[in-house]
């Protein structure tokens, strides 16, 4: 038997061989053209929606005709119809209808896209809802329950926390006036429910379920929002349950929740990522577990997302090169299950999987391309994956218009599309060169997926991960366990909890392993660059990917150059102080006093010899307070002085924990706003780091570097802190409640107050955010004030400043710490033509940077722009 025979007779023994053939392309612009128009839609009138779904229907059936054929300068054949791709070309064939059909096919879907949006957003004009959301009159509505509840990102707006909130998308479904006038109506809605004590039974409620609210109306902040009004409830106390959920969200609810009671045992890290990464539960994600994704392009981890449904099907059907065979591998198989049975339990398994992980855009985008998928496997058709994605993204926009605009929709195409495009031309040419197959191909996928989403990524981020590539490659490898692993926890915990939390226990360490690759990548000092934001910039960040590509296709000797290039990645990322240092600058040699650039906020650093410093306010966020002080080596922080307790000061005490032994924690006595106070207490005690308060008159000295608490002018100062080496000149005792005495007696006015001697003679006066009627406090309580090198100027540079105060210090530099683009107009001009007046060269974070200090009285040097 011949080489050729055996081959045939092996084909016909396995059952019939699918040819891939040349990709079919024919439904990608058919996709692209539908969502383009659905996205153009939901941002716009409906009257030019309408003129522009006429025009294109016309368009589409004007080329239809033989007019449009003459007009393209062909001849119509009669009863000639469409002539297949695959079909032979006959001499003389038109191709001029083929294109003509074509470009009605773009024409006609884009005209549905339109259609389908503007029906879904009339729904948003009409009825009572938006009128009374124009009045933001209050009303009592009954609402149906759309999604998942769930709690906002904590936020800093000025000096405040913004209140932790539950929202949840709902249906509007009758409405009731003052008068007892009722209308039943289906209007879209985001409803907002403030802190209280019912925020725990809101956070249960399930998809389906019937609320009545009273609720204040609103308009929505933008017009592309798919919501008819945002609701704001008032009253707080539990919801007011009018209707059960149904019995299939019920189910669905029970399941999670035993996945949730399963993972209780786990680590913290393993027991928030393993409900979200299998059924994309986030209500245990934190704040700085999700920032560590973030800044490691892990972010498609936190929840269920295409990845998940790829893995489950691949239990049913095995490897999808094999799915069509005889010898297929799988379950499904082993179970005796025929091709069209398989399909029909796929596409079942893929609705469940839907309706348990809930309706997210990746969620959607893989179970509409798996199901087309499951429907070829299941007819024996020729199959490809691209018209499967094609076809998934057009019958999702025309259902749901407003994925159009979701950027977590096109990220889960466009690296879905990367994937069975673009990977594996990579990963064969990573073969040819000596690439082990399996590092290939992990190492094509990942290169893809980033080159595709990083430009879409930096338009709403303005920020580019260095290390997402290495971060995906090594948080692959538990990806696979982990999702198993936990939607058979998911299964057991249903009839079995005792196995379930053993299963559970097992998949923790995959899902571990997950969590600690995000946090190690994100400690990194060069995890992330800033790039410039918006579409420009993420254009020029796909011009510049596009012509490193073009470049590492042309360039000679290009292992060399790849080693080459992996090395200055891996130093830029890792950043060796004393080779960072060498290369820009950055942190000066000397160095005295730092102030970060963290926003609107206050964070300043006082070196205290070797790795140590005392830090002097936090900021409102940890992530630039934490890479702050990375990149001045900090690692130990004897002292860290919260001047007070207002939102841009505090919130980032978390980044200068992070990794850093910090002895004690000292505050003003007026714990005012309450909130962040106690904030600032569950931390410490978290870190088990102890609280003190600040005394005026205390004095303290760690090596070369000495202080004075000038201010607040009354309230208990702080105990010594032997353990930690810095010693105290004078009584103290732990923070408590008490009020400290300070011009108008707010917040503000009770600022702690340092004026500071560092090594080799540098003065610096800190003086937190004093008003006006503190500071002239503060000159009468020390009328010898002498003049200062440094000037930490109060409250961000506003217009608030006393000039007495000014004059009588007369610093040499001023600094100002202020965001840029505030709303508040800091720096005032006023203040800083005043400080240049009195001899100052003012310098400012929002532009300048981070400041660095060193040197003193004639040999004063500031050296801006790090950070």
């Amino acid at each position: 038997m011949t080489e050729d025979e055996q081959t045939a007779d092996e084909r016909g023994a396995r059952g019939p061989v699918w040819e891939e053939g040349p990709t079919d392309l024919r439904l990608v612009p058919l996709a692209v053209a539908a969502w383009v128009a659905a996205a153009i839609a939901v941002g716009v009138a409906g009257w030019w929606t309408v003129t522009g779904v006429v025009v294109c229907v016309v368009g589409g059936g004007l080329l239809l005709t033989p007019v449009a054929a003459r007009w393209l300068g062909g001849t119509a054949w009669p009863g000639e119809g469409i002539v297949a791709p695959d079909a032979p070309a006959r001499r003389g064939t038109p191709g001029w209808r083929l294109r003509a059909t074509a470009f009605a096919g773009v024409l006609l879907c884009a005209a549905a896209g339109a259609a389908s949006a503007g029906l879904h957003t009339a729904d948003l004009r009409r009825g009572p809802v938006p009128a009374l959301a124009r009045e933001y009159a209050r009303a009592q509505l009954e609402v149906t329950v759309t999604s998942d509840p769930r709690l906002t990102r904590p936020r800093v707006r000025g000096s405040e926390t913004v209140p932790v909130s539950v929202v949840m998308d709902g249906e509007v479904t009758r409405a009731e006036w003052s008068d007892g006038t009722v209308h039943l109506t289906r209007a879209p809605v985001l409803l907002i429910v403030p802190p209280g004590e019912g925020r725990a039974e809101w956070l249960r409620l399930l998809p389906s379920t019937r609320v009545r609210v009273g609720a204040r109306l609103a308009p929505p902040s933008h017009p592309g929002d798919p919501f008819a009004a945002v609701l704001k409830v008032g009253g707080g106390g539990p919801p007011r349950i009018v209707g059960p959920p149904s019995a299939l969200q019920r189910t669905a609810g029970e399941l999670r929740a035993g996945l949730r009671r399963a993972t209780d045992g786990l680590d913290p890290d393993a027991r928030a990522l393993l409900p979200g990464l299998v059924v994309g539960d986030t209500s245990r994600i934190g704040t700085e577990l999700r920032d560590a994704f973030v800044a490691t392009d892990l972010t498609h981890l936190l929840a269920v997302s295409g990845s998940n449904l790829s893995v489950v099907l691949l239990l049913l059907v095995g490897s999808p090169g094999r799915a069509h065979q005889v010898e297929r591998g799988g379950l499904a198989p082993l179970l005796g299950m025929s091709l069209r049975v398989t399909a029909v339990a796929g596409g079942a398994l893929t609705l469940a999987f839907v309706v348990v992980c809930r309706p997210e855009p990746s969620v959607l985008r893989a179970a509409a391309c798996g199901l087309v998928v499951l429907l070829a496997i299941g007819t024996g058709r020729r199959r490809s994956l691209i018209p499967a994605l094609a076809a998934a993204v057009l019958l999702l926009v025309l259902y749901d218009p407003w994925l159009a605009r979701s950027y977590g929709f096109l990220l889960s195409v466009l690296a879905t599309g990367a994937l069975l495009t673009v990977a594996p031309r990579w990963s064969e040419g990573l073969r040819r060169r000596g690439v082990p197959d399996r590092l290939a191909e992990a190492l094509a996928a990942s290169l893809a997926a980033q080159a595709v989403c990083a430009p879409v990524v930096v338009v709403f981020a303005a920020r580019v991960s260095l290390v997402a590539i290495p971060a995906n490659l090594f948080a692959e490898l538990a990806v696979a366990p982990a999702t198993v692993l936990g939607f058979a926890t998911l299964a057991v915990a249903a009839v079995w909890m005792p196995a379930a939390e053993g299963l559970a226990w097992v998949a923790g360490w995959p899902a571990g392993w997950i969590a600690r690759v995000a946090r190690t990548g994100a400690a990194l000092p060069g995890a992330e660059l800033s790039w410039p934001g918006g579409w420009w910039g993420g254009l020029a960040l796909a011009l510049v990917t596009a012509g490193v590509v073009l470049a590492a296709r042309r360039l000679p000797y290009r292992a060399p150059v790849a080693g080459l290039v992996a090395v200055l990645l891996l130093l830029v990322v890792v950043r060796p102080v004393p080779l960072t240092r060498w290369a820009t600058g950055w942190p000066p040699p000397g160095w005295v006093f730092a102030m970060c650039q963290v926003g609107q906020g206050d964070a300043t650093v006082l070196a205290a010899g070797g790795d140590a410093a005392v830090v002097v306010d936090a900021g409102p966020d940890p992530v630039p307070v934490d890479r702050c002080l990375r990149e001045l080596g900090v690692r130990r922080v004897p002292l860290l002085v919260l001047t007070h307790f207002h939102a841009d000061h505090v919130a980032g005490l978390p980044g200068v924990l992070r990794g850093r032994s910090v002895g004690a924690i000292q505050t003003t006595g007026l714990e005012e706003p309450p909130a962040q106070a106690a904030f600032v207490r569950r931390t410490a005690a978290a870190a088990r780091v102890p609280l003190m308060r600040a005394g005026p008159g205390e004095r303290r000295r760690i090596g070369g570097l000495e202080w004075t608490v000038l201010w607040p002018r009354a309230g208990g100062g702080a105990a010594g802190v032997g353990a930690t080496g810095v010693g105290a000149a004078g009584g103290g005792r732990a923070a408590g409640g008490g009020r400290a005495a300070g011009g108008s007696g707010g917040a503000n006015d009770a600022s702690v107050a340092l004026l500071v001697r560092a090594a080799g003679g540098l003065t610096l006066l800190l003086l937190g955010d004093l008003e006006p009627p503190a500071q002239r406090g503060l000159l009468r309580a020390h009328p010898g004030l002498a003049p200062v090198d440094v000037l930490k100027v109060a409250h961000h540079g506003s217009a608030h400043q006393d000039p007495g105060l000014i004059r009588a210090v007369r610093p040499r530099l001023a600094l100002v710490s202020t965001g840029r683009d505030n709303p508040y107009g800091h720096p005032s001009p006023r203040t800083v033509e005043s400080l240049r007046a009195g001899g100052a060269r003012v310098l400012r974070t929002d532009r300048d940077g981070a400041i660095a200090v060193l040197g003193a009285g004639p040999g004063l040097v500031a050296v801006p722009g790090g950070g």
